[in-house]
């Protein structure tokens, strides 16, 4: 009897502390997330100086501060960036007087021309082909047509005309894409697009000799003695006709005596 109350009252208090350690363990939590790894600062100045070369579109890119309206496009914005990049060689080709001329503003809207506001691969220019004009960073009248010829992308400037022929990097949210000719808005310089360059003059191409037949009659009707043949036979005629006078007259004197 003894033992058996022993026993009940072992398991009562074994229930008890198995009860009690159930409900002071703590509910169990999901793990959270690891946050995403924040995008790598993408240096424009760096990629130009390294591409290129560069120098010249560089140069004005930060002579008119515009590198600082790219760079923060490019890093602090989900719609990224697109930039026309014309070789050195591109603005030895253009006309001193061409950019010379324009005003600081207008030279700021030129390099702002060459950029879109938004990152563009090389295969989203099919759908822009398709648009009649794609606004740039210069806002306004200052817009791009875009052509997709079997892959080789073509850009309109409405004054000049130009391809893409490299993609010097093309990573989202950057794009930039080498163009073979500085891009030059029609809201700065006009419709009148410069004609192409007259052909080289072909060379003066000698006479054929004329044909022997051709010769042989004019140095027959040039030649001395066809002349001279024409000329006597005139005097004889003059000749004739005196003494056909002189023969009537001797005949009239006769008659009359």
């Amino acid at each position: 009897m003894e033992f058996s109350t022993v026993f009940i009252i072992s398991n009562i208090m074994l229930l008890l502390s198995s009860a009690s350690a159930k409900t002071a363990s703590p509910p169990s939590l999901s793990p959270t997330p690891a946050p995403a790894p924040a995008p790598d600062f993408v240096n424009l100045t760096e990629l130009l100086s390294v591409a290129g070369p560069f120098h010249t579109f560089l140069g004005y890119l930060e002579s008119t501060k515009v590198i600082d309206t790219f760079q923060n496009q490019a890093n602090n914005t989900e719609e990224g960036i697109t930039i026309f990049v014309p070789k050195d060689t591109a603005f030895s080709s253009v006309k001193k007087s061409a950019l010379s001329k324009l005003t600081s503003d207008q030279i700021k809207q030129v390099i702002l021309f060459h950029a879109l506001p938004h990152f563009y691969s090389l295969a989203d220019f099919t759908k822009l082909s398709e648009t009649s004009s794609t606004p740039t960073f210069a806002g306004g009248d200052y817009t791009l047509n875009f052509t997709d010829n079997s892959g080789t992308v073509l850009i309109s400037s409405g004054w000049s005309r130009t391809k893409v022929s490299s993609a010097v990097h093309s990573t989202d949210p950057v794009a930039i894409y080498q163009v073979d000719k500085v891009l030059l808005p029609e809201a700065i310089f006009g419709t009148d697009i410069p004609p192409a360059p007259a052909p080289a003059p072909t060379p003066d191409v000698a006479p054929a000799a004329d044909s022997p037949t051709e010769h042989s009659a004019d140095s027959k009707a040039s030649s001395p003695s066809s002349n001279l043949d024409g000329s006597s036979s005139h005097k004889l005629l003059i000749s004739f006709g005196i003494w056909a006078n002189l023969v009537l007259a001797s005949f009239a004197v006769l008659v009359l005596f």
